[in-house]
């Protein structure tokens, strides 16, 4: 996908109410922007003082069969009653262009933060992956990607090479910490494990609280191994991890089966965010909003600390995965 030369300076506030007003939409409010940097979300009201989200799709990124994909998914989730932000139909379409944007209309839908140290909370989400999952088995995605090595780690690395933000005098340091990486999860990655449709991004940003949760933003959704939308629940140290990991997979599999081989996969899925968002960063770099919003990203103290993350997530690749407590 080349779209990393993109920027949204194109999309003006007249534009996005032309959109929405051919959809039949009267914003009666101010356009309030929300936390995105991939694409452009606004909230808003319109003159019956109904709120709506809506969502401008960074072009080049995603093809319309693509983001259809990502919308049918969410349409299937509320179908078998999983709490899930869907877009909504006009005329019998959610995906909706305008001036050569793409662009989806949501219901507005709060609530409270996520509370990732809450265990009663975190096993309820376990739970409705379960279900999201359940029904990520029913059918594949076809247009959308697959996890994989390549487009994790080895496209990632082709960017930070061509990448001027890297100092020159850390170039190559930085390079050879991150062929170890790569070299060290491909060393344990597993191609045997099945896939299925996955949120893909589903940390605690990605899950509001309203009486339950409320899974929203399936942006990143691709086919990948279930434990990718489990790890990132984890947090603090390995004891505290592997007793919550015991929770949320006990929660999960009332609803899904868990392959306990799954879990040596959680620090190669670890190391291969780490890789992946960093170039994320350095490929949105002419986006206006990435210079304003990650300044840190032109100093060599940054880029030292990444020498020592990656060195870091090298050793504890090394290390034996998570193990659970033996049930008899």
């Amino acid at each position: 996908m080349n779209d990393q030369a993109f920027t949204f300076q194109t999309l003006h506030p007249d534009t996005i109410m032309d959109a929405l007003f051919e959809q039949g939409i009267r914003v009666d409010s101010g356009l309030t922007p929300l936390n995105s940097y991939e694409n452009r979300v606004y909230q808003f009201q319109d003159e019956d003082r109904q709120r709506f989200v809506v969502k401008f799709y960074r072009p080049e990124r995603w093809s319309a069969e693509q983001i259809q994909e990502e919308h049918q998914f969410a349409h299937d989730l509320l179908e078998d009653d999983v709490p899930v932000a869907a877009p909504l139909k006009f005329n019998n379409q959610t995906l909706l262009t305008h001036q050569g944007f793409y662009f989806a209309v949501f219901p507005s839908l709060g609530g409270r933060q996520f509370e990732a140290d809450n265990i009663d909370q975190m096993e309820w989400v376990a739970r409705y992956l379960g279900r999201i999952h359940q029904t990520g088995r029913k059918k594949p995605f076809i247009a959308r990607p697959t996890m994989s090595i390549q487009e994790y780690l080895l496209e990632p690395r082709q960017v930070f090479e061509s990448s001027a933000l890297i100092p020159v005098m850390l170039k190559d340091n930085f390079l050879v910490a991150t062929d170890k990486l790569i070299d060290a999860v491909t060393s344990c990655w597993r191609d045997d494990i099945p896939v299925l449709r996955l949120h893909g991004d589903c940390h605690a940003g990605n899950i509001l609280w309203r009486d339950g949760p409320l899974f929203v933003d399936l942006d990143d959704a691709r086919m990948g191994p279930a434990v990718q939308d489990l790890w990132m629940l984890l947090n603090g140290d390995k004891a505290e991890q592997r007793m919550q990991l015991e929770t949320i997979i006990e929660a999960y599999e009332e609803f899904s089966p868990f392959n306990s081989d799954e879990i040596a996969l959680i620090e190669p899925l670890r190391a291969m965010r780490f890789v992946y968002y960093l170039a994320w960063l350095i490929r949105r770099w002419d986006d206006p909003a990435f210079p304003r919003n990650f300044p840190w990203l032109t100093g060599e103290d940054y880029w030292r600390n990444q020498i020592s993350t990656f060195t870091e997530q090298v050793k504890v690749l090394q290390e034996p995965p998570l193990q659970l407590t033996p049930m008899y």
